[in-house]
């Protein structure tokens, strides 16, 4: 059997999968494993032993298409479902199964305020794409691997940093979905282990002025490392303090115990830290949250951002120091 995985983007979305990369190589010995994701996330999977074969989707979807064509599949299980994956299907004309990503039940309860999501995380919503194969979860939690070349840079790169610090994934695709710059200060500067911040390009300003402000038990990674090398500063990290991000979810991986800031989203959509020790700091009870299933790029659409402003910082200490 030839089985093409299809999750284009994004970084957590594709780490999410990797359970069932792993039970379909490990319960499926003769199984051929392929996955096509975006060129710009390769970096994600590209260790990954479970993985025979990985496509990178360009910006020419056909020729991309006419690549997987040549690989005569036999199965096609789609953990996107979204118009690039069903063209892919269409095309390539073999069966296919998919989960249900319950699009009409988030907006309920986005809009409504309705709940009708299942208590039951999208990891275990993905198996359900691969039970006609009887494909079972083995509760090992998610995926990730780097090269021993990627962990020796990145401990060089720290060498100088003492052995147990705290990690701070300050990015996050959305503004929303960002704990506040000065309630960041405000908490570092309450935290005396050595705090170790990462983040993107994007997030090179905010980790300068946090640093700058929060006093000298920070050092500053932000965009100085690649992603496989703040992955293994996580992996070596005492803890996590983190948005709901894909770092979040590559912390889940190396099972480390986190703090998880929730603004806007909530746990409650099944995309909380898998198979991991966490502590979700999170307003809850205000009638505007979530007010989306994703996030809003610039600002709270309320104007207040009570969903970060009013987490209990203290209680987010008691979580660091026990």
């Amino acid at each position: 059997m030839k089985i093409l995985i299809i999750r284009l983007s994004s970084i957590g979305d594709i780490v999410l999968t990797t359970p069932i990369i792993r039970c379909l190589k490990k319960q499926e010995h003769d199984t051929e494993i392929h996955f096509v994701l975006k060129e710009g996330y390769k970096e994600v999977l590209l260790h990954n032993p479970y993985i025979d074969k990985l496509h990178l989707l360009r910006d020419d979807l056909n020729k991309t298409i006419n690549e997987l064509k040549e690989e005569k599949f036999d199965f096609i299980i789609d953990l996107h479902k979204n118009l690039r994956s069903l063209k892919i299907k269409r095309a390539l004309k073999v069966p296919s199964d998919s989960f249900n990503k319950l699009n009409w039940r988030k907006y309920l309860l986005v809009n409504f305020k309705i709940n009708w999501l299942p208590d039951k995380h999208i990891v275990d919503r993905y198996f359900e794409a691969v039970h006609v194969y009887g494909i079972k979860n083995d509760e090992e939690g998610l995926d990730y691997f780097i090269s021993e070349e990627e962990e020796r840079s990145a401990m060089k790169r720290i060498k100088e940093i003492p052995a147990h610090y705290l990690a701070l994934a300050i990015g996050a695709r959305f503004m929303t979905k960002q704990y506040p710059q000065e309630k960041l200060v405000e908490l570092c500067r309450k935290i005396r282990q050595p705090i170790i911040i990462l983040g993107g390009k994007e997030d090179v300003e905010r980790a300068l002025q946090i640093s700058k402000e929060s006093g000298n038990h920070m050092y500053n990674m932000c965009a100085k490392l690649s992603l496989n090398e703040s992955a293994a500063v996580l992996k070596h990290a005492e803890k996590i303090l983190t948005n709901d991000s894909g770092l979040m979810h590559i912390a889940a991986a190396f099972k480390k115990e986190m703090v998880v800031f929730w603004g806007n989203t909530i746990p409650g959509f099944g995309m909380y830290p898998y198979k991991t020790s966490h502590y979700n700091a999170e307003v809850t009870g205000l009638k505007c949250r979530p007010c989306s299933k994703l996030g809003y790029k610039k600002k709270c659409p309320k104007g207040h951002f009570k969903c970060m402003a009013e987490i209990d910082q203290q209680k987010v200490l008691d979580q660091i120091i026990s």
